[in-house]
Parts: C-alpha cells; sequence; structure tokens
C-alpha cells in the first residue's frame, strides 16, 4: 500500500512491528507557533494572566503530553522516553515560538511525540489566553529534525 506502514496487504489498520529493529537512540524537534494580537503576547511575556504563568502552564503540558503520545495517536508504540524539553520563543510582537526537543533509546522514532507536545502546549496557551484574545491563530505545527533509526537524519527545508 504505497509504503504507509500502519496498514497491512489488505489495507487493515495496523501498529507497526518493531520488535525486529534495533535500540538506537533517537530524537526529533518539531515547532509550532502561536499568533495573537500585540497587546496578548505582551500580557503573557509579562506574565500578567490572571489564570497563572502562561509558558510555564504550556511548558508543563506539552510535556505531559509527549509522555501519553501513545493514548492520543491510536497506533503510536509506548515509548521510555529520556527527556522532553519544551521552549518559546517571542518571534516578533506578536508570535510566540514553541520547539519540543524528544530523545529515547528505542526501537522507533519520538516525532509523534515531538508534535504532540508543540500542539498540546501550543492549545494550552490558547486556552489560557481566550478570555482577552479568540482570534489567536495556530500554526504550523511541524516536524524540523530528527535523527536516529533506519531512515536516518531529516532536517526541514527551509523554502518549504
Amino acid at each position: 500500500m504505497s509504503g504507509l506502514t500502519h496498514f497491512d496487504d489488505s489495507g487493515a489498520s495496523r501498529m507497526v512491528d518493531v520488535g525486529a529493529k534495533p535500540v538506537t537512540r533517537r530524537v526529533a524537534l518539531a515547532s509550532g507557533q502561536v499568533r495573537m494580537a500585540p497587546a496578548t503576547l505582551t500580557t503573557i511575556r509579562d506574565r500578567k494572566i490572571s489564570k497563572g504563568d502562561v509558558l510555564e502552564v504550556a511548558r508543563l503540558a506539552g510535556i505531559m503530553a509527549a509522555k501519553r503520545t501513545h493514548e492520543l495517536i491510536p497506533l503510536c508504540h509506548v515509548l521510555p522516553l529520556d527527556s522532553v524539553a519544551l521552549t518559546y520563543t517571542f518571534v516578533d510582537a506578536s508570535t510566540l515560538r514553541l520547539e519540543a526537543t524528544v530523545v529515547t533509546h528505542a526501537k522507533t522514532g519520538v516525532e509523534m511525540e515531538a508534535l504532540t507536545a508543540v500542539s498540546i502546549a501550543a492549545l494550552t496557551v490558547y486556552d489560557m489566553c481566550k478570555a482577552i484574545d479568540r482570534g489567536m491563530v495556530l500554526g504550523p505545527i511541524q516536524l524540523e529534525e530528527k535523527s536516529g533509526g533506519a531512515s536516518g537524519t531529516y532536517h526541514r527545508d527551509a523554502t518549504i
């Protein structure tokens, strides 16, 4: 079925058998953005949201989400995560950039864990700030790079 590993020859869904694969160090970096009104970003930066420190709550939400990815994405494997780091930067007056780096020593990669961490962190920012800015836009959310495993290293092409 055109190289899609989550389907068998008849088209039925399946969890990929990684039993014969070697354990290797695997790292994935994903990013996401939340665009908002400049006043909202200033309020976040100044830590003046009444619900609490948006950036720290979003960081914890992203880390927790990475640890539970297998419960959210139906065909993901349960992975022992070595580390999950979620960072943020203020890109401009209205854009917050989130990055999640996930590391494991396992038989399959952690791309989904990194993407899940960024997605949930961005949703948490939205949830905590929606009372003052319902027009926030999430995205793009994307894999930036990954390493480890048979497919080797991937780096996002800056032109995409």
